[in-house]
């Protein structure tokens, strides 16, 4: 991940970023390692570094957020399902011919409630071990000023 130091330098609020003329050499022994994997694991690196500036201090924000929506999902779909019963009972349809979970909905609604689930309480627990970290409040100071 050393090719996004400039990119982590900024984000950590330094604005003298520049470059260092170097003298390039040709290889004399081994192989390149550049390639489409170079590409591929560049992305999902910075990905990673994305995710972790933005989301370290707070992962509730991220794994809360995406947990209620998905719970919110599994909850509408789980409504419509018991809504379509009802009203199929009261048309006099018969309950054996018509089985919630004969729908595919059914098991939508099912994994979406669980998933969501798990994902607030994922959030919920990185929060919690992230507000026992030592290093929590450590902030980048430019100037202290003593009063």
């Amino acid at each position: 991940m050393h090719r996004y130091i400039p990119v982590i330098a900024k984000w950590a609020g330094f604005s003298k970023i520049g470059e260092k003329v170097v003298q390039h050499q040709k290889r004399q022994f081994g192989t390149s390692k550049f390639g489409m994997s170079r590409f591929i694991n560049g992305y999902l690196d910075l990905i990673s570094i994305m995710f972790v500036s933005k989301f370290s201090k707070k992962p509730m924000h991220f794994f809360g957020a995406l947990g209620s929506i998905m719970f919110l999902i599994g909850i509408v779909a789980t409504i419509i399902l018991g809504v379509k019963k009802l009203v199929a009972l009261s048309n006099g349809w018969s309950p054996e011919m018509h089985l919630v979970t004969e729908s595919p909905y059914f098991y939508i609604a099912l994994v979406m409630l669980l998933l969501g689930a798990q994902l607030f309480l994922t959030g919920f627990l990185a929060e919690l071990i992230g507000r026992n970290s030592t290093t929590r409040n450590n902030y980048l100071i430019e100037k202290e000023q003593n009063f």
